[in-house]
């Protein structure tokens, strides 16, 4: 809204050039989102103590028994922040902007359903109706994208300038998996105070910088990446970052609330979007590369109980083994995080070695 604002008023005061910086608005976005995480997180918190009191999930170690009655969906929270910073500072005028909120939202709503019938039912809703959300939203997100956006089908492999093979008839079902597994991932990692959060915080940072050099013509041809003109989705992931580090404030151990799978289905999903937009998802496995251990450890300790009889962890995901063998909760939180920090850090120099 302020981009256009200014964008009528720039003539009269010469001042609001600055609002037309993606770099400047990106900032702007950034401490907008904080501080209104600030301002109206205590009051979410005391409402969802009153509406939206989780359960402690089973098959999981017996301290988390403990967290039982604790607030929880506060995903809706960081969907909010994200959609207030995003109308205050995006340009709206771009399309890719308005896919990304239905990304965010399209998969948040999953989510929030599967949380709401936790809240009020025994369990929450089929692993059959949730992937069929999933892929549904998934899906939607893709023709989308392909129809307003028209973004090439070829994939950018990291360490390699030259190579980017076309995916053709399969560029869709790319999509899809892309979107589909990242979104689960995060929900896999989402199971201790911060962690999922935390990583996810790098990753936007990782990815906003990324869309942003991929939107910039003389940045990407300068690393040889290609150019996607999606620099104002580097203001889309400023927001995210802000309003993950305000949820953080209130998530970090010991959690006064927890985020639930409106938040890490809604949050996963949308990395995976900003990822497919700048045309590096290929890089997402290296800067999310905690969510892709965390998802594969599940995976071994599924196929060594069916085949093998017998547990490769204590626990799955691989959080909860390490709870089992005595690490503080904390511990686990700001190792994992760091390991995150290092990952996406990895991602990032790949861009210059090509």
């Amino acid at each position: 809204m302020l981009f256009h604002v200014a964008g009528y008023l720039k003539h009269n005061i010469a001042s609001l050039n600055v609002v037309h910086y993606v770099s400047f608005r990106a900032m702007a976005a950034l401490l907008s989102s904080l501080g209104l995480s600030f301002i109206c997180g205590s009051w979410f918190i005391k409402k969802s103590q009153q509406f939206f009191k989780s359960k402690a999930r089973p098959y999981t170690p017996h301290t988390h028994q403990l967290k039982n009655d604790m607030p929880t969906m506060g995903g809706i929270f960081i969907v909010f922040v994200v959609i207030m910073s995003t109308l205050l500072w995006c340009d709206l005028s771009q399309v890719i902007i308005w896919i990304a909120l239905g990304c965010l939202v399209g998969f948040s709503l999953i989510g929030a359903l599967d949380d709401w019938k936790k809240i009020h039912k025994k369990g929450g809703i089929s692993a059959r109706l949730k992937m069929g959300l999933q892929l549904s939203v998934a899906l939607l997100v893709a023709l989308s994208w392909i129809y307003f956006v028209q973004p090439s089908d070829q994939l950018c492999i990291p360490f390699f300038k030259n190579f980017n093979p076309s995916l053709g008839f399969l560029f869709v079902p790319w999509i899809v998996f892309v979107l589909v597994g990242t979104s689960n991932a995060v929900n896999l990692t989402d199971g201790l105070d911060g962690l999922a959060i935390g990583a996810l915080l790098s990753n936007f940072g990782t990815f906003s910088l990324i869309c942003y050099i991929a939107g910039h013509t003389a940045l990407a041809g300068y690393l040889m990446i290609p150019f996607t003109g999606t620099s104002e989705l580097a203001v889309f992931g400023a927001s995210l970052c802000g309003a993950s580090l305000g949820f953080l404030w209130y998530n970090t151990y010991p959690a006064q609330i927890i985020m639930g799978d409106v938040g890490s289905l809604g949050l996963g999903g949308v990395l995976a979007f900003m990822a497919l937009a700048c045309k590096q998802e290929v890089l997402l496995a290296i800067a999310g590369g905690l969510f892709v251990i965390e998802t594969v450890s599940v995976m071994i300790q599924v196929f060594s109980l069916k085949y093998f009889g017998k547990r490769m962890f204590r626990m799955a995901p691989l959080h909860h083994h390490f709870e089992l063998k005595g690490w503080p909760e904390s511990k686990i939180t700001v190792r994992f995080c760091i390991i995150a920090f290092i990952l996406s850090l990895l991602a990032l120099m790949t861009l210059k070695i090509r």
